[in-house]
Order: C-alpha cells, then sequence, then structure tokens
C-alpha cells in the first residue's frame, strides 16, 4: 500500500544521522531545553530570517502562545478559516476568543479577502491566514486589509514550512508564524513539536515566558502560563531534518509535477500555485471530483491510499458548532470542497513507479 503521507519512509533515508543525534542527547544528560534546542532555534531563524525562534510544544501551542503574547483576551475576536485543520480553530477557542470563520477562495483554497473584510468588527483583534497544503495564503490583500483596521496577522504555516512568498519566507509577513513539526509535516520530527517565530522582541520575550509557566528570568510571573517545551530530543532530530528540507521540498514539487502530467485530460481540478509565491506541497490535492469517495475506494483497492483533507470543516464538527461565528451567507466554497477533494500520496521519498497504475484507476472512474 502506497500511503498518503509515510513518516517512516524519511527515517529511514537519514536514518544513521538521526541515531548519532539522538545518541549525542543522551550521551549529553541535557534533556530539557538545552543546546539542541537553543541551536535548532538558531538555525530555524537562519533558514527563516527572522529574529527571534522559540521552540514549543506543538503547532497548536505555538498558536495559542501567539494569541495570548499578543494580548488577545476573553471575548475578542480572531478571524480565520474553516477549511482547516481544526488546531487551528481550537487554540483560538483555548485563549476564550471567538472564532470569526470565513470562506476560502476557490482557486487556491485560502482565506477568501473579500470574506475577511465582511467579517470584520469592533471586536476583531487578529487574523490567522492559513498557508494551507503548503499553498501561500493571498498575504498582499489580508496584510494590506490587518493595516487598514490595525488588526495582528499570525500566519498559521503548520502545513508549509520552506514556502515562500515574493522571496520572503512564509511566518515573517505577519506578526507572528507558527509551525508545526509533526511527523507528516515538511519537516517532521518524530514525536510532537512547534516553532514560532517573529521579528518583534517584545511579542518573543511574552512567547517565552507564557511557555513556561509566566516565568520571567528571575522566575517571577506576571500572568500564568502553560508548560510548552520542545524538548531535546526532537530538536536534535529537527536540525538534521532542516538540511534537507529545501530538497526535500523540491522534491515534492517533481512528484507534483509529475502528477499534474498524468492526470491533466481527466474532468478534475489539479493545484494551482498563487503568483510570486513558492507552493511546498505539504499535500497534493485535486478538487472537483463527481464520483470522489467511488474514486477513493477504487485508489485504495489498487493498492494507493489517498487522503481527504478535510471531509468536515470546523464548524461542522458537534463540538464547535456553537462556540463559531459564521457569515449569514455561510461558507459555500468549504462546504463544496469537504465533499470534492481527495489527496494523492505526497512525500519526498515516493518512488515513481509505486505510481504505476494510478492514471488507470481514474480512467476507470473519472473520465
Amino acid at each position: 500500500m502506497l500511503h498518503c503521507s509515510y513518516p517512516l519512509a524519511q527515517y529511514l533515508s537519514q536514518k544513521q544521522d538521526i541515531l548519532k543525534a539522538v545518541q549525542r542527547v543522551l550521551d549529553s544528560g541535557n534533556y530539557i531545553q538545552s543546546e539542541e534546542v537553543h541551536s535548532f532555534e538558531k538555525e530555524f531563524s537562519v533558514y527563516t530570517n527572522a529574529k527571534y525562534s522559540i521552540g514549543v510544544n506543538s503547532g497548536t501551542d505555538a498558536l495559542i502562545l501567539a494569541i495570548r503574547a499578543l494580548g488577545i483576551r476573553a471575548g475578542d475576536e480572531v478571524i480565520t478559516v474553516s477549511h482547516t485543520a481544526l488546531a487551528t480553530v481550537s487554540a483560538i477557542l483555548a485563549c476564550g476568543a471567538v472564532p470569526v470563520l470565513v470562506d476560502v477562495d476557490p482557486i487556491y483554497y485560502t482565506m477568501d479577502p473579500t470574506g475577511l473584510r465582511m467579517a470584520i468588527t469592533s471586536k476583531t483583534r487578529a487574523i490567522i491566514p492559513v498557508h494551507l497544503y503548503g499553498q501561500v495564503a493571498d498575504l498582499e490583500n489580508i496584510l494590506s486589509i490587518a493595516k487598514e483596521y490595525g488588526l495582528y496577522v499570525i500566519e498559521d504555516c503548520a502545513q508549509a514550512t520552506g514556502a515562500d512568498y515574493k522571496g520572503r519566507k512564509v511566518g515573517t509577513l505577519g506578526d507572528v508564524g507558527c509551525f508545526s513539526f509533526y511527523p507528516t509535516k515538511n519537516l517532521g520530527a518524530i514525536g510532537d513539536g512547534g516553532m514560532l517565530i517573529t521579528n518583534n522582541e517584545e511579542v518573543a520575550i511574552k512567547v517565552r515566558a507564557l511557555g513556561r509557566y509566566g516565568w520571567d528570568e528571575n522566575r517571577y510571573t506576571n500572568q500564568p502560563g502553560i508548560n510548552s517545551r520542545l524538548d531535546e530530543l526532537q530538536a536534535a532530530i529537527l536540525r538534521i531534518k532542516l538540511k534537507t528540507l529545501d530538497a526535500d521540498n523540491n522534491n515534492r514539487r517533481l512528484l507534483a509535477r509529475f502528477y499534474n502530467e498524468i492526470l491533466q485530460d481527466f474532468d478534475l481540478t489539479q493545484p494551482v500555485q498563487r503568483e510570486n509565491s513558492r507552493h511546498v506541497f505539504h499535500l497534493y490535492v485535486i478538487s472537483g471530483l463527481k464520483k470522489r469517495d467511488q474514486l477513493r475506494d477504487a485508489l485504495i483497492n489498487a493498492g494507493f491510499n489517498p487522503g481527504v483533507h478535510y471531509s468536515l470543516p470546523a464548524h461542522q464538527h458537534p463540538g464547535y458548532q456553537e462556540l463559531v461565528v459564521l457569515p449569514k451567507r455561510g461558507l459555500p466554497v468549504t462546504e463544496v470542497l469537504k465533499s470534492t477533494i481527495l489527496s494523492l500520496p505526497m512525500y519526498p521519498e515516493v518512488d515513481r513507479n509505486s505510481l504505476i497504475g494510478l492514471s488507470s484507476v481514474f480512467n476507470e472512474v473519472v473520465k
């Protein structure tokens, strides 16, 4: 079975270097917030050209800490999308803020700036655009609207590590960038991990304190925080993988080009890269499939394991329905996408020979 994502393949390709890094940490006797974390933070800052990088427990924690460090309080509104991993909306709720959800555009599947503008109220404090599937959100328009209304921009970069917009890495264009190192991500740990980056020193100081119970350098607290730390083992592993991230992302782009070629004659919509950006294809998502579920079953039977990201948007989860705010016109693009999208196998180590037979399955189901 060819998996939709397969972290084991990357581990095996870098096994010896990873084992040496793990052994180095074990032998050091320093397992929390020591040299590996500090070095990885510096290296990630160099990679993204951000002044401050702060390792945390997860991408979700990065969002929570960003929201809190920017002074967003209970009852404040934060605008984001429903077509995203649930963590984006969950983080807003965890801070007591109100998620105001807007639709995505029908071409790139990222936040629709028109819907964003319509959703702004006197209670709005921040915008969280999601760089979905490795595709950069419409930052030019989103940042312009944010500046017009005096709103913070927190970039959700969980699926787009290494992507860039107009020559700048994602995460550095807004006030804060939040990254996930979940094992399936473009830069994936072997466990949980996350990173928050910013060019604002005051925000960086607040994030470091909030992620350590609220402590300052003297272990004195002005406000309660949480325990959110990237551990030494994960940092050591991520240092190895960061060295090959650009090459891995290029392999993803090559695989996307291969898919584009073999699927170009079928009745479906292929991913489109936003102008002035570089897509890193965390996922290769096709849409407009009239027989999506039939195609998915046929692919599984043929040895391919596709995914659906996401079959249930955030506003339709029972635990979230009553806690989010929706536009009066609803989210029509989001609600169409959930039934017509399919994610094909996408990771750097995919062997093209393993994809023999893929087009024949499409030929049987998608005319």
